[in-house]
This record gives C-alpha cells, structure tokens and sequence, in this order.
C-alpha cells in the first residue's frame, strides 16, 4: 500500500505545480503505469506566509505552517513534504508538532551532497533562507561548509525570485545574472536553495555543481511512498 503524500505547497505555487508533475512523472519513468501514490494539496496564502518570515513573527509562522499541515492531515495525508526551502527554518517544531512524518528537504540535500563527496557549498535562495542558520546546522552534521553570497548577491537573487520566478517569469537575463552569481564563489556545489530556482538553472547551463533541492525532495518522497 502506497503512502499518500501532503504537499504543502503555494509557497509558491509555480514550484507546487512542479512538485506534482514531477511526482507522477517520476514515478510513471520508474514503473511504467498508473498506480500513482495518492497525493493531496494544501495551498497556503503566499503573501501571509511571506509577511510572517518578513516580521519575524515566529510563533505566527508555526501557526501558519501548521495550520496547513493540520489540513493535510485531517484530509488523510500519511506524511507530508513542505513545498519550499523557507520553512524548514522551523522543520524541528513542525515536525514535533504533527502527527505524521515530515519529510526534510535539507536533510534530503545535505545527505545528497555528502554521498557525492561534497565539501564546500554556496547556498542561493530567497534572503530568509540565506539569513537563517538552518542550512548550516543540518549540513554541520554532514561535515559540510555552508557559505551565502554577498549581501548585494543576496538582494539581487531575492529580487529575481519574488519579482519574477514566483510569477513564471523567465528571462535569459536573469538566468544569466543567477549563473553569474553561483560561479564566482570558490565552493564545490551550489545549493538550489528556492524551490523556484530550479525553474531556471538547469545542471546543463554550467559546470558547477547544483543541487536541485526540488528534485531531491520529489524522488524522496516517491520513495517514502513506495517504501513504507
């Protein structure tokens, strides 16, 4: 029996709409039929979500989050992956807090990264997930080195993620300004640190490594769903 999966998603809803492409793609690629995992959506409100990284409410963020992973729960979801980099600043809260697993897209990645013999990573993602800690306390654990760009690189890729990315906005200029950014810093690999980013930087626009912290999460969470 194949787990059903809760997307938290909407946050935003360009990468939700991937998140569950790329499930059933993925899993269509592996078995060749329609016995696709049962999958749920909860979408938040993205502009309160946002408004509650912004203020530096914590308590209203956990609320929020868990108002949405509640939902999920109480439509049958058996496990639950949050659709963003973002709010795994509160993973280890949220996670006590529901009833059913959640799935850790950093864990996911910082574990992917050190099976590919990975030492030194830049992460790249909005400006709350570059000025929170989380990254590198989970990646500490994994021997990994976490650095953030400059502060003029961070308000530039935050300005191309909400400006543009969040809206499917796609344009070989700012493809071009991102690239230029995850190439000029002395690190082994790049994290994808915004789920929309992977909407625009593929592994064939450069030679550094990326990590595609989406696709991570999706083949994670199919194979929870089989797994279990």
């Amino acid at each position: 029996m194949k787990k059903t999966i809760g997307i938290l998603g909407g946050i935003s809803a360009e990468s939700t709409v991937v998140y569950y492409d790329r499930i059933i793609k993925l899993y269509y690629e592996q078995y060749k039929d329609y016995y696709y995992p049962e999958i749920i959506i909860y979408s938040l409100n993205f502009q309160k979500f946002t408004d509650y990284e912004n203020s530096g409410d914590h308590d209203g963020y956990i609320q929020e989050i868990m108002r949405g992973i509640e939902g999920l729960q109480n439509a049958g979801a058996d496990f639950i992956i949050m659709a963003a980099n973002s709010p795994h600043a509160v993973y280890e809260e949220v996670n006590s807090l529901a009833k059913v697993p959640v799935l850790s897209i950093v864990e996911v990645t910082a574990t992917f990264a050190k099976q590919q013999g990975l030492h030194k990573l830049l992460l790249m993602g909005i400006r709350f997930t570059m000025q929170s800690s989380f990254y590198q306390t989970v990646c500490e654990r994994h021997d990994l080195k976490v650095f953030v760009p400059s502060s003029s690189d961070q308000d530039e890729i935050n300005r191309i993620i909400f400006e543009e990315l969040t809206i499917g906005k796609f344009t070989e200029e700012s493809k071009q300004r991102l690239l230029s950014i995850a190439t000029k810093y002395d690190v082994d690999g790049v994290i994808l640190g915004c789920t929309e980013l992977p909407l625009i930087l593929e592994q064939s626009d450069t030679d550094v490594r990326l990590l595609n912290t989406l696709e991570l999460h999706v083949q994670a969470a199919l194979e929870y769903s089989l797994r279990h």
